[in-house]
């Protein structure tokens, strides 16, 4: 049974691909551990935009206003000496994975502007990195920008960077366009090599109590998993960029939703988070059962097969669930 795949030009042997979390990839050793567990690639956590500034100018407004919800942080950002890992060692730990395991080192770039991405982009992909992925974290709260100018500054940073590299860049993307399927588009055509779907904005939350605003929930549920699954189907087979999935995989049932949409690959982190790196291994056992019961040869094989381009039912991805979620729903008990 094959289960590899490929993503961004890599060959991987598995489309499950732990990412996102510096508590999985910020030790050398955990990565080894991701390998032997039987990852595809390992996604590393992201190197901030903040850190590439902050030597230069003045962003303490920056590093404490709104950051309570960025997706790798588990608690409020950290004063600017308490980063996890800073820019050089952050190249340094690219160089130790690389001479560590076998598998694909996809570093992460988190940000909100070009800035100084074009420069550490070209820095990481000396340091051996094989793909990059834009991390383009950004909640546009200025009230006099448009969102055809937000927009263009995922194009303008895409193309600056990969002016700048020659390993595949890939960009991680919030949901929230007005037209998701045309920004798609525009960043395939601006040479995106891959998209991953979705950055999911963690929400802040009151503290009534203490008068405070807090983090929200950090880890993901399978619940999460509809949006990018919804819209990878409809992307698939119509963008020439990879699709890659985030959010929401718990079970191997879930990856191989994400893959029969047209995903490339899935990325894990909360299941593992909970469960422990080991757990990579019932996710990929569990795919590897349901392939052997429906008589699937391959991932290659089930990649795509139920987007909405392979689907009978076209609406079946757009209004038509929604009308019959709502005509067919009947309360579980009596509410009159």
């Amino acid at each position: 049974m094959d289960i590899t795949t490929t993503y961004l030009g890599l060959n991987l042997r598995s489309p499950l691909v732990p990412s996102a979390a510096a508590p999985l990839s910020e030790d050398i050793d955990n990565i080894k551990r991701l390998e032997d567990a039987g990852a595809g690639a390992v996604g590393l956590h992201s190197l901030f935009e903040e850190q590439l500034l902050r030597e230069k100018f003045e962003l303490q407004h920056h590093l404490e206003y709104g950051t309570e919800s960025f997706a790798e942080a588990l608690t409020y950002f950290p004063e600017p000496d308490e980063f996890h890992v800073g820019p050089e060692l952050y190249l340094e730990h690219i160089r130790q994975a690389k001479q560590a395991v076998q598998i694909p080192i996809i570093a992460s770039l988190n940000g909100f502007s070009a800035g100084g991405w074009v420069e550490y982009a070209k820095l990481i992909q000396d340091a051996g990195a094989d793909a990059i992925e834009l991390n383009i974290y950004y909640v546009p709260t200025d009230f006099n920008m448009s969102g055809a100018q937000v927009e263009q500054n995922y194009i303008d940073t895409l193309r600056e960077v990969k002016a700048e590299v020659s390993i595949p860049v890939t960009v991680k993307l919030s949901p929230f366009f007005s037209n998701m399927a045309n920004m798609a588009k525009q960043l395939d055509e601006a040479g995106a090599d891959g998209l991953v779907l979705f950055n999911r904005f963690l929400q802040p939350d009151i503290n009534p109590e203490e008068l405070e605003v807090e983090p929200g929930s950090i880890l993901s549920n399978a619940q999460a998993l509809r949006l990018p699954m919804r819209w990878i189907a409809i992307l698939y087979g119509r963008i020439n960029a990879d699709l890659a999935s985030t959010s929401g995989v718990q079970r191997g049932r879930d990856a191989i939703k994400l893959l029969m949409a047209g995903a490339k690959v899935t990325h894990v982190c909360s299941a593992l988070l909970r469960h422990g790196i080991p757990y990579l291994q019932t996710m990929e056992i569990e795919i590897k059962s349901w392939m052997e019961e429906k008589e699937y040869e391959s991932v290659k094989q089930m990649q795509g097969s139920m987007s909405q381009l392979h689907c009978e039912d076209k609406s079946a991805y757009e209004r038509a669930q929604y009308m019959k979620a709502i005509t067919s729903y009947r309360p579980e008990r009596s509410i009159i």
